[in-house]
């Protein structure tokens, strides 16, 4: 029936199918074919390469580096007996194979062509694809990870070194002499809720089966939790009946005290800020809800947290810290809403934030935000300012190259009974501010009343904030302008998560214009750096063997600086 083919390579066909038939390791419920990838060719309309009898030869053939025939058969046909050696790897029958290939992103981003030979192909998938049980093994001949990403800290001043140094070698901070200064350190993680990972398991389609099982995940997310150290934990996407069942226990073995506030709608997770009681005790408290049931526009179950944090040393009475911390929508098209719930978020901390002399204590919002830097929702938080004039909806947190949303913002964004004004902060707060100053007001009055309303319409369109704000992190490596990344999937790798804080005037890691109009400040003294999107896909993207969510922790210390 094949008279066309070479007789050795008709018989290899008629084995191969035979084989398929018997053999348990090509089998579909197989450890194997849902790990590995054939490396072969195949019809572009088969996700796998499928067998049929009748035309196998004419849409299927052999590559030519393809070694014996008893090659493959004496292989090793277990998982954990798999190796690089290994002559071919069959896909995941769930994987498309457009569009979402991870060895063609991997490829790209390192700058090879597409046009790869089949031995090329075969070894770079041998390199990424390793078993879990070798990894293992080399752990315990090398001590370290395979395939871990390499991340290091960055210190911003010596002495910073030096206490993180003395820190490691289990000297107490209070044991140093220096009782005028408290260090801490601060993480923001979203770890990944795993109802949202299985409601959107198109974005995961580059990660083994395993990987991605709660199970597995959990004890690697306490893992790099207890490894890090953080005397403030702000966590994303925690899912409320995890939370509640391991969580929320395993934090409190460790010295966490823990505050939860699950987002309000049917999706199961929410936002924790948990602090190191031997550092910290809690003044309060304070959940934020951005669904408004009267609002139109506050549709949407998104939460923050906000808390104000004593320190435990030997200080003024009355210093304080306030931690915030929430997960803004996700939807790049709605930027108004956005806006929204950040103004929300920010009016809240204004009025826990507040000191007996008027002034801001120091300030922390951690979260993912959904945008990108530079975008103009990135621009007003650590600038304080954004006149969105004629702005596009779609463009407000940047994350799409050609926005989808060109509604233009309406002017106000919010409607007036949300009760906040367009320097977010609660009117009620400012109106009797606006009291306070009655005479002063009364006599700034201008007599001609339609110059006040002309006046009023032109700042409508601008929205301020009273913090000034600086980012722990650039956001570019310095040295070739590529982007550093926090979060990377099938679909994109780029930064949404994001640390700022209020900087000390004397804060030479803080951006160009950060003013100390708080009770003192924070001081940047070092962060764990992050990786490129290149760094990412050797390890092959996130979540992978090692980090078990698709987002990187953000990790910074700083020192309370006292006025």
């Amino acid at each position: 029936r094949h008279s066309m083919l070479p007789r050795h390579v008709q018989r290899l066909g008629r084995d191969w199918i035979t084989h398929w038939n018997g053999s348990q390791i090509l089998a579909l419920n197989s450890p194997v074919s849902s790990c590995l990838r054939w490396a072969g060719h195949y019809p572009p309309w088969a996700s796998f390469p499928l067998p049929v009898s009748a035309d196998f030869s004419a849409h299927w053939r052999f590559p030519t580096f393809f070694g014996p025939w008893r090659q493959f058969q004496t292989c090793n046909r277990h998982l954990d007996s798999y190796t690089q050696s290994c002559c071919f790897h069959l896909p995941n029958p769930s994987m498309k194979s457009e569009g979402e290939e991870p060895l063609t992103k991997k490829r790209r981003l390192s700058g090879q062509d597409d046009t790869s030979t089949p031995e090329q192909e075969t070894n770079l998938s041998n390199q990424k694809e390793v078993s879990c049980f070798s990894v293992a093994q080399n752990e315990e001949k090398h001590g370290s990870k395979k395939g871990t990403i390499k991340r290091h800290w960055e210190y911003f001043c010596q002495q910073s070194k030096t206490m993180k140094i003395a820190k490691n070698k289990g000297s107490d901070q209070s044991s140093t002499g220096s009782e005028a200064t408290f260090d801490f350190t601060v993480m923001s993680y979203n770890i990944l809720s795993q109802n949202l990972l299985e409601d959107n398991s198109h974005l995961y389609k580059h990660c083994r089966q395993r990987l991605l099982f709660w199970a597995y995940r959990f004890p690697n997310i306490l893992q790099e939790i207890k490894e890090l150290d953080a005397d403030v934990l702000c966590l994303q996407e925690v899912q409320e009946d995890h939370y509640r069942a391991e969580i929320k226990s395993s934090l409190e073995s460790l010295g966490y005290h823990c505050e939860y506030k699950m987002r309000t709608g049917r999706k199961p997770d929410g936002c924790a800020i948990c602090f190191k009681t031997s550092k910290f005790s809690l003044i309060s408290s304070t959940p934020v809800e951005f669904f408004r049931r009267d609002i139109p526009l506050l549709d949407r179950d998104n939460v923050g947290l906000v808390l104000l944090l004593q320190p435990r040393f030997h200080c003024k009475a009355s210093a304080a810290i306030c931690i915030a911390n929430t997960h803004l929508l996700y939807n790049p098209r709605r930027g108004d809403i956005k806006l929204t719930q950040l103004a929300m978020l920010l009016a809240e901390i204004a009025s826990v934030a507040p000191q007996k002399d008027g002034s801001f204590c120091p300030i922390i919002i951690c979260g993912d935000f959904n945008s990108v830097p530079g975008s103009p929702l990135y621009r007003f938080i650590k600038e304080g300012k954004l006149n969105y004039e004629g702005l596009a909806i779609g463009k407000v947190s940047g994350q799409e190259q050609f926005p989808r949303g060109q509604r233009i913002l309406s002017i106000p964004i919010w409607p007036k009974k949300l009760g906040i004004s367009q320097n977010c902060v609660y009117e009620i707060k400012q109106q009797q501010k606006e009291e306070n100053a009655g005479e002063k007001l009364e006599a700034a009055k201008l007599d001609n009343t339609q110059e006040i309303v002309i006046a009023s319409e032109k700042l409508s369109s601008k929205l301020r904030h009273h913090f000034k704000l600086s980012s722990v992190y650039s956001h570019y490596f310095p040295e070739t302008g590529i982007p550093e990344v926090t979060t990377c999937h099938s679909r994109s790798a780029v930064t949404v998560d994001y640390i700022f804080y209020s900087a000390a005037n004397d804060d030479t890691a803080a951006q160009p214009g950060a003013e100390d109009s708080f009770c003192g400040g924070l001081k940047l003294l070092g962060r764990l750096a992050l990786v490129t999107e290149k760094d990412l896909w050797t390890v092959n993207g996130l979540p992978n063997e090692n980090n078990s969510s698709d987002h990187l922790p953000l990790l910074a210390e700083f020192r309370l600086i006292e006025r």
